[in-house]
Formats: structure tokens, sequence, C-alpha cells
């Protein structure tokens, strides 16, 4: 009742209107309210009016600074992180198993033939490039018209202001446009000159936008030329027939073993990776119910036994040798190259698994995404029938990106139906397009800034000791038998 009064009795005061100015009615506030500051400021000396002024100005202050910080950490939606370690039964990873070196030699040799050809003449010029030195292995001619396309090139650099270029197979040249002749002057392995060797990169053929990719060694030179030339061949094979010639699952998975279930490869699921050729999946979850892990202990996970047949490598396609092998989710692509370790031939590698489970929370704590469906990028993967993953996102959003300026796909990605890859043939600058936009900061930013991350992720450290396989004592009844198996044959077949 008596707040009804006093709301009545302030309801008239103001409707007296223009009797009382702003003044009037902060001293009217003042004199009535139960706060002490204002009432002394009014009643109190001169003295004490001015330290009661400051007081009252202070402690408001105080009082809005910490409104603005309380309504401002509300606004900010701060989380918790919560930790917890311990031991549970859980889904078994899903193990991806690849080959380092993604074709069988002998099924690809008629394809990349006059590719070895130059690249032995090359080196057989890089070695020993003075005149009357060098030694033909072959009378044949080489294809020096797959070589202009894609060319490797010395450059001196002694004279920074202008460099000397000089194409193994013809006449030097400097961009400015002096030409000299490869000879004693100029040869590559005297002790007075040392000369780069790089990649040489045009917009299209007997173009002058030209792009040189140098490097410290010949041998990384060598490897880059050879991956984009055989790029452009491999291209257009139809898929079918690269999986064809690719190490298939019986002749590479030659024993399994999961806790005390025998497994072979039939447990496999096989997809291509452009990286590695066939890679085989066991545990994916695509067809049946992940397998759990109720028990630590290697006894309790995969044991596998692999033949990665190095005699049949590509010589100059891959330096590495072993297995390729990957943890990941349940139906999620295996990313090789980024989250990839190599198992070394003839030894067994043992791994330990730690698993972190991550859960973040969406809009507005973060920008997170549970599917990808809010994510500005064509996920090319989806063709796989795959969970959504930044890596996927990333790649897609370079696909896109590449065909959209360079007219073509990259071999090495997923590509849209009714866009081919990039190949010399059909699309002679894709190299140099390539190039310049894999280097290109302004188009990862892009990428990057459209890509999120998933709210939901599970990630594999890994804990990984090494030890040779098998034993001296044990090697010749080990390959005796795992020959026989494979081949039927008592002839051993196998080896380190």
């Amino acid at each position: 009742m008596n707040l009804k009064k006093y709301f009545v009795r302030a309801l008239h005061r103001l409707q007296k209107g223009p009797g009382y100015t702003y003044k009037e009615l902060l001293v009217w506030y003042c004199d009535n309210t139960n706060t002490h500051g204002p009432k002394r400021i009014i009643k109190e000396g001169p003295k004490k009016k001015f330290i009661w002024f400051f007081l009252t100005l202070l402690f408001a202050s105080l009082v809005f600074w910490q409104w603005g910080i309380l309504i401002n950490t509300y606004l900010s939606y701060n989380v918790t992180s919560s930790l917890s370690i311990g031991f549970k039964t859980m889904k078994f990873p899903a193990v991806t198993v690849c080959n380092a070196n993604p074709f069988k030699y002998s099924e690809v040799k008629h394809l990349l033939k006059e590719l070895d050809r130059l690249i032995e003449a090359a080196l057989e010029r890089i070695l020993q490039p003075t005149p009357g030195n060098s030694s033909e292995k072959s009378s044949l001619p080489l294809d020096l018209g797959l070589w202009h396309q894609i060319p490797l090139v010395l450059i001196d650099e002694h004279d920074k202001d202008n460099p000397v270029i000089l194409d193994i197979f013809e006449s030097n040249q400097s961009p400015g446009g002096n030409q000299t002749t490869a000879g004693n002057e100029t040869d590559p392995t005297s002790e007075e000159k040392k000369y780069k060797l790089a990649v040489k990169l045009c917009s299209h053929q007997g173009s002058d936008n030209c792009t040189y990719r140098n490097f410290s060694s010949a041998a990384q030179a060598v490897t880059e030329w050879y991956i984009l030339q055989s790029t452009s061949i491999l291209s257009r094979v139809p898929l079918q027939e690269r999986i064809r010639m690719g190490y298939q699952a019986e002749d590479m998975i030659l024993a399994c073993l999961y806790g005390a279930e025998p497994c072979n490869y039939k447990n496999f699921t096989q997809i291509y990776h452009p990286d590695h050729g066939n890679c085989y999946i066991f545990n994916w979850g695509m067809d049946e119910e992940a397998l759990n892990s109720s028990n630590p202990g290697a006894e309790f996970g995969l044991k596998l036994i692999l033949d990665i047949s190095q005699q049949d490598y590509i010589p100059y396609l891959s330096s590495a040798a072993g297995a390729r092998l990957m943890l990941h989710q349940q139906k999620s692509f295996p990313f090789l190259k980024d989250q990839g370790i190599y198992a070394m031939a003839g030894t067994e590698t043992s791994i330990g698994v730690l698993v972190d489970e991550l859960e973040r929370m969406g809009y507005p704590y973060s920008d997170c995404t549970m599917n990808g469906s809010d994510v500005p990028v064509k996920n090319l993967y989806s063709q796989y029938n795959t969970s959504y993953s930044i890596q996927a996102c990333l790649r897609s959003c370079f696909q896109n990106h590449m065909i959209e300026i360079c007219g073509c796909g990259h071999y090495m990605f997923p590509s849209p139906e009714g866009v081919n890859y990039c190949n010399n043939e059909d699309n002679p600058g894709w190299a140099y397009c390539y190039s310049s936009l894999r280097s290109s900061i302004r188009h990862r930013q892009i990428c990057i800034d459209s890509c999120k991350e998933t709210c939901n992720d599970t990630q594999y450290k890994m804990t990984i000791s090494m030890a040779d396989w098998p034993s001296e004592a044990s090697e010749d009844w080990i390959f005796h038998i795992l020959s026989y198996e494979r081949d039927m044959s008592t002839n051993v077949t196998l080896d380190r």
C-alpha cells in the first residue's frame, strides 16, 4: 500500500509539468532516496558535500564497471574444458594399410617407358655434361616433345643480376635473352661453377611467362619432375586400370590376426588412393559393425604380416620403401600424407595408441560444424560416403579452385563428374597453373577461412617401436612357410 502511494505521489509531481526543473527533480530524488550518498550531498556542508559527491561517483562507477564485466562475460559464452583419463571398452580404430609405391613397375612400365628413357638420359648429362664423355645407352631417339612440356634446367646464379639458364638437352640462355652454348665453359661439374637443378614451368609451351622451382638437391628435383610427368600420364588411365596395376590385397597381406581371431585380406575394404594406389582398410565400419576393444595391450590388437614387393618399385617415383599406415575413425577418409606413418621393410613395428576424444560446443561458443552441411565448400570426398573432415574440406576447396582457374582437376584429388584430370596433352599449362595456385597465400587463406573444424573429433596419438624381423635364427623357416602359403611353391620367393 505504501508503495502504491509513493508512485501515485511521484506521478502527481511529474504531472505538474513545467513547474519542476530537472535540477529540482534531482534534488527531490536525493532528498527522498534511502542511499546515503546523494542525501548527504545536498544536506552536508561544502567540504563534506564534495567528499560525499566524490565517493558516490567513485562507487557508482565501480558498480557500472562490474555490471559491464558481468554482461560481457555472459555474452562471450566462455566454456570450461574437462579432462578425464582412463580405460574403457571402446571402438577399435579403422586401420588403413598402403604400399609406399603406388603401382607395380612391371604393370606400368609400358606407360612410363619414354619418361624413364628421358630421365636416364638427363641424369647421364647432368653427371657427365662434357660433350664426348656421355655414352648413350640407346640409339633410339628421345621423345623431346614430352621433355619440352616440363623441362629440367640447370641454373648458374653466380651472376645474380643475369643468371644463366641451361636446358639439359639444348643450348642455355638467360632470362634477358643472351644465349650461350653448353660446353666446357659452362661445365656443371667444374669446380669454378656450381649449378642448381630446377623444374621449368610455363603457362604454355614457348611462352616467356615461366617460373622456376629451384631445389637444393638434384635428387629432389628429379623426383618432383618425375611426379609431375607421371601424374600427367597416369591421369589419362581409367580408374579400373589403375586399380589393376596396383598391389592386390591377397599379394600384400600375407597374414592377419585380430586379438585371438584369425583374419585375412577379405576382412579389408579396398579403396584407391592417388598417392599410394590400392589401400586396404580394416574395421572401416561401412558395411559391418565396428569392432570393440575391451582389453589393452598388443595381444588384443591387430597383427599383420605385409609383403611390399620392393623389387617391383618404380625407381624414380618412390624413394622410400615400406608400408604406409594410418589409424582413423570409422567411416572417415584416410589422409595418409597428413597423419600416416611408415612401417619399415624388414622390421616388426609395434604401435601403442592413446585415444583423445574431443567434443567442441557449437555456435556461439565456437565455429565448429557437426557434419559439414553449413560449410560453403562442396565436399568432393562425399563420393566415398565418408564423414566430413577439415582435411577433406581443404582439399576439396583447392580442387574447386584448380578447376575454376586451371580448367581441369588435379590427379591427386577427387574430381566432380564431367571434369577431366589435368595432363600435358589437353592442358599444356596445367603444371604452371598448379604451382602458382599451390603457392598462392590468398587462395590458401580463402580455403582456411571457409573450412571448419568438426565438433566431435577423435585423435590417435601413437607410440612406435621397431625391431628387426625376422631374426636370423627364424628367417629361413618363416620365409619358406610364407612363400609356400602365397605361391604354393617350395622355393623361397620372399626376402627382407
